[in-house]
């Protein structure tokens, strides 16, 4: 995979890219990235990047040329079309699922704002994706960009050791992940389950399931709609309700 990412302040990326398991992926080059400065790309003279919105209003608004123009430089040589992602509050919700989703993807270019916001003519003829990590505003896209590199690049095969742990990740099942333990067994009193000291695997895997029913009907209830449950499971989310009651 490769990543281009549009920025005016691209030593915000330094410390992110080296790293943990993100400089680990770049060692083993499981990714490539391009830090662009779109302020370099610019016609105007004062290397103004930025304008006073039509129609007057509080703030300045990303002016459309040079972000077309430096999506237009790194874009035209390379043998993939991007998905071009605008990190925005007003976009899609970000999720697990997307993270997936453009983990699939061969080249990935995000633009990082700044400023009261872009002009529309970068939405509609320039992104191919609206992302917003939350709904909360920041003061640029460049926070937002990196949640989702790491979310993304964690997921590309042969970057995480075990690659069991993406399986099980909250949100990858549709649940919330289960509690998890390590030694000692018994620490001031508070102890591992037993299941878990039992060596029975199946034992494990349901009691793994069942807490993650449990945690999510108890935090994310709403969740629970979108995820095809046994007869079994069913039952036992029945039963957990009962004894909240």
């Amino acid at each position: 995979m490769h990543i281009d990412i549009l920025t005016l302040f691209p030593n915000m990326f330094t410390g992110v890219f080296q790293s943990s398991i993100l400089q680990k992926a770049l060692e083993k080059k499981k990714f490539t990235y391009n830090l662009i400065d779109f302020r370099e790309y610019t016609e105007d003279k004062h290397q103004k990047v930025d304008d006073y919105p039509y129609g007057g209003g509080a703030g300045m608004v990303l002016t459309p040329q040079p972000i077309f123009d430096a999506v237009q430089a790194n874009t035209v040589d390379k043998n993939t079309k991007p998905r071009i992602i605008l990190m925005c509050p007003q976009g899609e919700p970000y999720t697990q699922k997307k993270a997936e989703e453009l983990a699939k993807e061969e080249h990935l270019l995000f633009i990082c704002g700044h400023y009261e916001g872009y002009d529309e003519r970068i939405r509609e003829h320039l992104v191919t994706d609206e992302i917003s990590i939350g709904d909360y505003v920041l003061t640029g896209g460049e926070l937002g960009a990196m949640v989702v590199i790491d979310s993304v690049i964690r997921l590309l095969p042969g970057v995480l050791g075990n690659t069991q742990s993406i399986t099980e990740d909250s949100f990858t099942t549709g649940l919330l992940e289960h509690p998890h333990y390590t030694r000692p067994a018994n620490f001031r009193g508070m102890k591992v389950p037993g299941v878990l000291l039992s060596g029975h695997h199946e034992k494990i895997a349901t009691w793994r399931r069942e807490q993650s029913l449990k945690r999510t009907y108890e935090r994310r209830p709403e969740l629970l709609t979108q995820v095809q449950l046994t007869e079994r499971e069913k039952q036992f989310l029945k039963e957990l309700k009962n004894n909240k009651m």
